[in-house]
Parts: structure tokens; sequence; C-alpha cells
């Protein structure tokens, strides 16, 4: 399964737009995504640059769209400088999780859910999509493809409900309503946080629910998968059932590239869940255990975080042919799908 998985990662990654070599910090830069709360500093702005992240998150609350466009416009000029635009990211699942609060969904993923209209889901999305479009971000890290195994799990609105068969229906509409409009779709957590009930952000957490509950739980991800999501979100949860090693998901090469990418069939880009999250923080070498395990963006939630994640990641590239590789096939489906961002409207610097 895994050699399947390499082989269709490696043509996928061979497809990608040619470029000149760059060097070993720029390669293990882009794989990196930080976050912002507000308009960028000159540090931060130093570093997009130098090439030293690839990515943003734009987290905390922003006070209009006005200040979210000029704050990316002003991330996409420097990192043009370096040659290559910046994915920008958000959470706009709907509900409470909004990060563009004058935008859709207004309704949560729950409400959604109960109405059950695959339709009306994409209409919102793609009305979401509009919104990001117009404040300059390209990455939504939504739909929510978890199924709630019971009340007691924490995601409590952020899901689209309790049966797979409902959740992978709207949260493929979500993929294509943001995705006809021109923002890239993540599918998330997988393989799935249906049956947590505490927050992985919160504490590290390990998910001991039977083999069969968790295959049910992989149905909405297949369906997301199929309606072409650009990008899935990796838990930092382990789960023992799937990699007896007990590692966190991010860090599980059985788990990224034999059950995603073999399994499923998926050949986009792979991010993290916060690697500075509880389940993974204390982990040494993290990134290097992320990228080997087929991880293409690693993200963060702490500025400081990201920065020694990047410092590791680079010190253990140099004197690792094998990590270099994998980095570059990340980087490889990075700027494939920069491309069909571009081409769809989105950021460049031609």
């Amino acid at each position: 399964m895994l050699a399947l998985a390499c082989a269709a990662a490696c043509a996928s990654a061979a497809s990608a737009p040619a470029r000149p070599a760059v060097s070993l910090a720029r390669l293990a830069g882009e794989t990196v995504m930080s976050p912002l709360t507000g308009p960028p500093g000159p540090t931060f702005l130093a570093r997009v640059r130098a090439g030293e992240l690839g990515g943003v998150i734009l987290v905390g609350h922003w006070p209009s769209a006005a200040v979210m466009a000029a704050t990316t416009r002003t991330l996409q000029a420097a990192a043009c400088t370096a040659g290559e635009p910046l994915l920008i990211g958000v959470d706009q699942e709907g509900g409470v999780v909004r990060r563009l609060p004058w935008a859709a969904p207004f309704e949560t993923p729950a409400e959604l859910g109960r109405l059950d209209d695959a339709g009306r889901v994409e209409q919102e999305a793609a009305a979401a999509a509009a919104a990001l479009r117009r404040a300059g971000v390209d990455v939504d890290f939504a739909p929510v493809a978890d199924t709630r195994a019971s009340a007691k799990s924490f995601l409590g609105s952020r899901s689209f409900g309790q049966d797979p068969a409902l959740v992978g229906s709207l949260a493929a509409a979500f993929v294509q309503g943001l995705q006809t409009a021109g923002v890239a779709a993540t599918a998330k957590h997988f393989p799935g946080l249906g049956t947590a009930t505490v927050n992985t952000d919160d504490r590290a957490v390990t998910i001991r629910a039977a083999p069969g509950l968790l295959q049910r739980g992989l149905d909405p991800f297949r369906r997301a998968v199929d309606a072409g999501a650009k990008l899935v979100m990796v838990a930092s949860a382990a789960y023992p059932s799937l990699d007896p090693s007990g590692r966190p998901a991010v860090f599980s090469r059985p788990i990224v590239t034999g059950l995603l990418r073999g399994t499923l069939g998926f050949h986009g880009v792979v991010v993290s869940d916060a690697l500075d999250a509880p389940g993974a923080v204390s982990t040494p070498h993290a990134t290097t255990l992320a990228i080997e395990a087929g991880v293409d963006i690693l993200l963060y939630t702490s500025d400081w975080v990201s920065r020694q994640g990047y410092a590791s990641l680079l010190a253990d590239a140099a004197g690792s042919p094998a990590l270099r590789t994998e980095l570059a096939r990340a980087g490889a489906r990075i700027r494939t799908l920069k491309a069909w961002l571009t081409a769809a409207g989105g950021p460049s610097c031609g």
C-alpha cells in the first residue's frame, strides 16, 4: 500500500510547475505556515521576504474586510520579492468559527446539517468564497468532515451531524461551493475527531474507538476527496488501532501516506493541525516527523513556535538527503496548489 501511495504522490509532484533549484532554507520555509493576528510588523515581513514562510493563517478577530484585504496585499507584495505568492488561509467553517464575522456561512454546520440540503450548503460555501477572495484569502480550513459519534463530542455545532452519509454529502457540497469560486477547501480533521470528547487544541488526545467506528468516520473524507478537495488537514490525536506505534496522526506515515494518500487516493496538499497543540508540541523533531509522514504544510498558531519548527527542520534537512527529497515532494505539491489558485484568479507574482 505504501509503495503505491508513494508512486501516486510522486506522480502528482512530477506534474507540478518546474522552477529553478532553490536553497535549502527556501525549501524548508515553503512548508511553514505561521499565524498573524493583525497587520504584519517589520520582523514578520522580513521572514516572508527571506522565504522562511510559505503560508500565513489569519487568526484572532479582524475588524473589517478592508483591514484584512490591506494585510493580505502587504503580505503578498513581500512574498513576491522572494518570487512566489503565499498561501493565506483562515478558518471559515460557519456559525461561531468564522474569521470573517461579516461573511457566510452564518449558520453553524450543525444547523446546516439539520436542513439536509446540499444545494444550500454549496451556496453558503460559494458566498463564503466570494468574501474570502475579496479579503485576499485563498484557502479555507473547512469543511469539518468529522462525524460526531455522540452528543459528548467536543466538536458540537462544528460538525454537520452524526450520520456519515449526511456529513459526507454536505462536506462534498461545501468543497464544491468553495472551489468553484476559486478558494481551496480543506477537509478536516483526518482520520476523524468525532469520537473525541476533548479538544486536541487543549490537551493530548488518544482515540481508542473500535476500528469499525473509525472506518465509518472515513466515509465523509472519502467523499470530500472525491469532490476534489485541494487540502486535507490531519489531526494531532493518536489512533492506536490505525497505527500501533501510538504516534499522533500528523506524525504517522501509515495514516498520512498509507491511509490518506494510498487507500483514499488523495494526491493534494496535506496540512497538519496546529503543531503547537499539546499532542504535538512536545515531540522532538516534530517538523521532520511530519514531513517524513507525508505532510506538506506545517501549521502553527504560535509565531514563536513556528520559528523554532523552521529552525529544527532546516537543521535536520541539512544532514538528511531523504528529508530533503520529502521536502522537494512537499514543495511540488504546494506549487501545484498555488498554480491552481492563480489559474482561478488568485495571487500571482507574474
